[in-house]
């Protein structure tokens, strides 16, 4: 893709559209939930999957995702890309991460994973006192490994199912649990490092559009694999969260529908050698 006349404002006006059109598509678009979704009239719409009872709805918000995506998300991260060099698109996701990882620090903690949550810590202080504000990543040379952690996988340590799955406008795919962790997370984010209005709705569209160049590769896989690409994608996030809550270990299922394994023949009785013999000839 080639980089317009002028990239710098082309991205800004880009990033400006990516937090602008979607409230506005939304609010003309899905104001009326349909049959089955949350807060729709009919209830008693057959469920196609247990963990996913609102897919009538999900299917309509992850179709207005799409086309939000393919108007103006998808257009700006390729210019974003295709502008930005890779050394300042690495040095953003350095300082971004860097960011995340201190909450991620807290939600260790809060998890009783005190290992885990020291090590974080570590390697927050690194990174910004070494690794110039978190745009160098010298806690990962030290063997400081990144370790993730959000509110939502706190939530589930703490005993809180997932609930059903849910696609949120623009954000794309969650569950109940996952959107409760959502909120509290924000609450963490790098843009409330400021107070400034403007400043904060910067910060969150260099959020989405770095993480959406970053997800470029993926999303063209997606398409090329996929029959069905919304459950491809709500089945591979399900897996993925379930992952993580485990930390890479989680227990084997169980299927309460399987039926049980059918009962071994007995075997018949032996005959006695005096029933077994011939009888005598008289």
């Amino acid at each position: 893709m080639s980089a317009p006349a002028n990239p710098l404002r082309a991205l800004r006006q880009g990033l400006g559209m990516a937090l602008i059109v979607p409230p506005l598509l939304l609010a003309s678009g899905c104001a009326t939930a349909p049959a089955g979704a949350p807060g729709g009239t009919d209830a008693t719409a057959p469920a196609a999957n247990p963990v996913d009872p609102w897919e009538n709805w999900n299917r309509k918000v992850f179709s207005f995702n799409e086309a939000i995506d393919k108007a103006v998300l998808k257009p700006v991260a390729e210019t974003y890309r295709d502008v930005v060099p890779a050394k300042v698109r690495t040095g953003v996701t350095n300082v971004l991460g860097n960011i995340s990882d201190a909450w991620s620090a807290v939600n260790q903690l809060l998890q009783g994973k005190v290992q885990y949550g020291l090590e974080m810590g570590m390697r927050v202080l690194t990174n910004t006192f070494f690794g110039l504000g978190g745009l160098l990543d010298p806690a990962s040379e030290m063997g400081l490994t990144k370790r993730s952690e959000d509110f939502g996988q706190t939530l589930g340590r703490w005993g809180m199912g997932n609930g059903p799955f849910l696609v949120l406008p623009v954000l794309g795919p969650s569950t109940v649990r996952d959107t409760a962790g959502f909120l509290v997370d924000r609450q963490a984010g790098a843009s409330t490092l400021t107070d400034v209005t403007a400043q904060k709705y910067e910060v969150i569209g260099l959020e989405l559009v770095n993480a959406r160049a970053r997800l470029l590769s993926t999303g063209t896989l997606v398409d090329q694999v996929a029959l069905d690409k919304y459950s491809f994608i709500r089945d591979a996030y399900l897996a993925r969260r379930r992952d993580e809550l485990y930390d890479g270990a989680p227990p084997m299922e169980t299927f309460q529908d399987e039926p049980p394994d059918p009962p071994a023949k007995a075997a018949a009785p032996a005959a006695s050698p005096a029933s077994a013999a011939p009888a005598p000839k008289p």
